[in-house]
């Protein structure tokens, strides 16, 4: 009987293995396996899984139609409830039946002292502990690019993403805790996380994973590091190649038959004085699979270049901005044909070189068309607050990410919209974000560029968040399943009460059939480049030589002082949109700076520095002779002016500036002893 009993339990694992599909288990190998197959994609996943997104999103958002809940913004230390470990308190980011895996976990650089502790399958014992700076751009558990750190401005400002699969049968608990030990049940504190994971249909076989199979499958993490590394190399220019006058057309068509396309390298030049940012942007290209066009974007926005030519280092876009390359590596399957045509909308004409290399597809049931489509809107509102749709999918496929262009006429920040997916009809989106960067994989704002395989800060204007931005966030294990329809819709939500341009493309495969609310828009794509108005405020004053870059020769015990971008303030222009912020804490405080002068001869020295309301009176001498007294006191920061030094003869070609704090206008506030220098102008005394 017992004989009997273990033979009908066998075979009902056995059939619900064959039911599903599956012949393997999903292990940690299987899964960095699929990471760097860009085949697999595009059929529809066996087995099936659904994606899911945990988060610190504001829990005061619970329904659309409530726009003051729905915009609520205090995406910070949100958890799902908490647990009191051996003296300790642990905050949950993610508990959840499996089988299943996590296959992307984002924290902000904040979260790097706090430690991660992960456990499995209803185990007592974390199986993976430490750090979260350590686990998650720390090495501890993989190296970059499966660990790595977005934006690194500083160790608080960075976006910290783990790609490694960690796949679990039954259960999976994802903790935090701020360790203090002065209060170890203390609440954890700006804590922003997104954690997605995928869920297999019940009986689905996993493996759990362990840090032995982490050791034993280094070879292979190493293999998926130096893939994920490379971007798609560009192939051979040109196989087609036509000067597109406005309103042309170039086009490549495969012969008859099941292929897959699995490059596409092209080019673009212009000798129009509107320059290639407009060339890439109304170059459109558009693929037909089968009889029904799939793909309509520009250039510059399907290749990850953005507006104008920009690096871009990824794993399924490549642009190389010393000879204007531009590549993808997405595999484009069709069973019978597939044209490509590359369409001027524009109203000068370019050069375009376009390959497209193939192999053989066996298209099947699961096979999927490759989709791309864009979407722009001009000077939108920002006030009230919406929801911005990138794309509405009806059908069944996979998501696999998006780009954004964004022009801002203004320096604040634009983005603190949080995404909204939806998935198969939710009321409520199972991915509800933290923040519009965050998704993008950064954090805080940053205006520096980025590469990865996943996630690329192409452009990024300044000063401030102002001008032309582009981002994009590419996915592989991260995919978004859909079986019937997908929204995916991101806040607008700017700092500012001003108008905004929106630019999103997104990339996703869909079963024959799927179809989606985005149409062609040759119109906005034709629009004119829009021009940084802030980009006149962040310019270098010619001549200057810049205090923030200056050499420092001396200075008071204990000062202290910072580069400071300062372009961002609406009361004056700084030369290069900085200046040298120095902490003075008392009269008598002073710093000297090493002015170069070539050559030898009598020069005028001209000072521009700051006025704000706790900067102190100054006293400034060159090479030790008096020059002037300054009042750096102002309600407001704004500039000063030019500030006369006096002519001087140089010593060993410099110039000594000192600038000593001497007191304090009587409507100085706090510190009192603060100032700020911009820059020295040099010239030859008349």
């Amino acid at each position: 009987m017992h004989r009997a009993v273990v033979l009908v339990s066998l075979f009902i694992a056995t059939l619900a293995q064959i039911s599903f599909g599956q012949s393997k288990p999903i292990t940690l190998e299987s899964l960095l396996n699929d990471m760097i197959d860009r085949d697999a994609v595009a059929r529809w996943p066996e087995p099936s899984f659904t994606a899911k997104q945990a988060s610190s999103y504001d829990r005061a958002s619970k329904a659309p139609d409530d726009p003051k809940g729905w915009y609520a913004n205090n995406d910070t230390s949100q958890f799902y409830g908490h647990e009191d470990r051996d003296g300790r308190r642990e905050w949950i980011m993610l508990d959840t039946d499996g089988p299943g895996a996590i296959v992307r976990f984002w924290n902000t650089a904040a979260h790097i002292g706090g430690t991660l502790r992960f456990y499995f399958d209803g185990q007592e014992k974390p199986t993976i502990e430490g750090k979260s700076g350590d686990l998650l751009i720390g090495n501890a558990l993989v190296e970059k690019p499966l660990a790595i750190f977005n934006a690194p401005v500083s160790k608080t400002q960075g976006g910290m993403n783990l790609y490694l699969p960690i796949p679990y049968a039954k259960h999976c608990k994802v903790t935090y805790s701020e360790d203090d030990p002065r209060n170890p049940l203390a609440p954890a504190k700006s804590r922003y996380y997104n954690i997605e994971y995928r869920t297999y249909p019940p009986g689905t076989n996993v493996k759990t994973f362990t840090m032995d199979d982490l050791k034993a499958a280094k070879s292979l993490v190493d293999k998926v590091n130096q893939t994920l590394a490379t971007p798609p190399a560009a192939g051979n220019l040109p196989v087609s190649g036509k000067e597109l006058a406005a309103g042309a057309t170039l086009s490549l068509e495969t012969a008859s038959g099941s292929e897959a396309i699995h490059q596409i390298t092209m080019k673009v030049s212009t000798a129009d004085p509107a320059g290639l940012e407009y060339a890439l942007r109304t170059a459109i290209v558009r693929i037909n699979f089968d009889g029904e066009e799939c793909v309509w974007a520009p250039a510059g926005d399907f290749f990850g270049s953005g507006i104008g030519l920009n690096e871009h280092a990824g794993w399924w876009r490549s642009v190389k901005k010393t000879d204007g390359t531009m590549t993808c590596a997405w595999v484009m399957p069709y069973e019978k044909s597939a044209k490509i045509t590359i369409e001027n909308v524009g109203k000068a004409a370019m050069s375009v070189q376009l390959h497209a290399a193939r192999k053989p597809w066996n298209w099947d049931a699961r096979s999927m068309y490759f989709h791309a489509n864009w979407r722009s809107q001009h000077a939108m509102a920002t006030r009230p607050m919406s929801d911005w749709n990138y794309i509405s999918i009806t059908g069944k496929g996979l998501y696999l990410g998006d780009n954004l262009a964004v022009f801002n006429p203004v320096s604040g920040w634009w983005g603190e919209g949080d995404e909204h997916i939806f998935i198969d009809g939710e009321t409520f989106p199972s991915h509800f974000g933290t923040g519009t960067e965050d998704y993008y994989c950064y954090a805080w704002c940053s205006t520096h560029l980025f590469q990865g395989p996943f996630a690329n800060q192409t452009r990024c204007d300044g000063p401030g968040n102002a001008g032309h931005t582009f981002i994009s966030r590419v996915r592989s294990l991260d995919a978004v399943s859909f079986e019937k329809n997908l929204r995916f819709d991101m806040e607008v939500w700017h700092w500012v009460d001003t108008k905004v341009d929106y630019a999103a493309t997104t990339y996703w495969y869909g079963l024959p059939g799927a179809t989606c609310n985005r149409t062609p828009q040759p119109q906005e794509a034709a629009m004119p480049i829009a021009d940084n108005p802030m980009k006149a405020r962040s310019a270098k004053i010619p001549g200057a030589v810049e205090c923030e870059t200056a050499e420092v020769v001396g200075k008071s015990e204990g000062l202290s002082m910072e580069p400071q971008d300062i372009s961002v303030l609406p009361e004056g222009r700084w030369s290069d949109g900085k200046q040298l912020w120095v902490k003075g804490r008392k009269a008598g405080d002073f710093i000297e700076l090493k002015i170069p002068a070539a050559g030898a001869g009598r020069r005028k020295l001209t000072l521009y520095a700051t006025k704000s309301w706790d900067y102190g009176t100054l006293r400034l001498t060159v090479n030790g002779q008096p020059a002037k007294e300054f009042d750096s006191f102002s309600a407001k920061v704004v500039t000063s002016g030019p500030v006369e030094l006096g002519v001087f003869e140089p010593k060993d070609s410099a110039f000594v500036l000192r600038v000593e704090v001497v007191g304090a206008n009587p409507q100085s506030k706090n510190s009192k002893s603060f100032f700020g220098l911009d820059c020295v102008i040099v010239d030859k005394a008349d």
